[in-house]
């Protein structure tokens, strides 16, 4: 989870310390109120992306307790997201340019990839094409973008998967310590726009507890912008899922 100490050995910000004031770091905060105390931090002179951060109760280095999916989000990401699309038939490739995929091919994307690009933000792959896309495993695993038939993104649909992305469907994956980061749009959003999009994040990630977890499944959140502090979120609203 991050800390409320910036992570450096640099002196914090004067926005950072002015929202510091702002919030109280040993209250959570219902999700409404922890929103619109972040709306009200000052503002970086850029459009700041809003995270959710989770410490779950799993370990996962159990394979029963992997925790991924995806969920859209309703009213986007704020994200411009570049979608390359694996496609050995060319009615799916078709499809994917249509749907206004940025990269469709096949044997000419996996060798630039193999040489190291990645200017993309998804992959995505049809069932037929994984057979070499997986080759790529150690090139784009270690990156966040190896297509997944647990994320929708190896489908026969090539057309939906790419609308769905960029419409604002975002991926959320456990990392090694147990914590999961989801964004949930930008800081030029409202702050009801902001809270439905946390909201279908939480009760996506509510509806993804492992089955051999006992206990109490989401143990924190809280909701920040990329420059600012974070805000505890107070879960006892959705303990019912968590």
């Amino acid at each position: 989870m991050r800390s409320f100490v910036p992570q450096s050995n640099r002196m914090p910000s004067k926005r950072y310390t002015k929202a510091l004031e702002q919030v109280d770091a040993n209250k959570s905060y219902p999700l409404k109120a922890a929103v619109e105390v972040l709306a009200k931090f000052p503002k970086a002179k850029f459009n700041e992306t809003i995270d959710l951060a989770f410490r779950l109760g799993v370990d996962p280095k159990q394979s029963d307790q992997m925790v991924r999916g995806t969920v859209p989000l309703p009213h986007g990401s704020g994200k411009t997201v570049n979608v390359l699309v694996f496609a050995k038939n060319g009615a799916a490739a078709d499809a994917a340019r249509a749907a206004g995929a940025e990269f469709v091919g096949f044997d000419d994307l996996i060798k630039k990839c193999n040489e190291g690009w990645s200017d993309f933000d998804v992959a995505i792959a049809t069932p037929d094409a994984m057979s070499e896309v997986r080759k790529l495993g150690k090139v784009l695993g270690p990156r966040g973008l190896m297509p997944n038939p647990k994320t929708g993104t190896v489908t026969e649909d090539t057309a939906r998967a790419v609308k769905e992305v960029k419409a604002g469907r975002v991926e959320f994956k456990i990392d090694k310590a147990g914590n999961v980061h989801v964004p949930v749009g930008k800081a030029s959003f409202g702050p009801k726009q902001i809270e439905e999009n946390a909201r279908a994040v939480i009760d996506a990630l509510s509806k993804s507890k492992p089955h051999s977890v006992k206990g109490l499944f989401i143990q924190s959140c809280t909701i920040s912008a990329t420059m600012s502090p974070p805000v505890r979120v107070d879960m006892r609203e959705f303990s019912t899922a968590a």
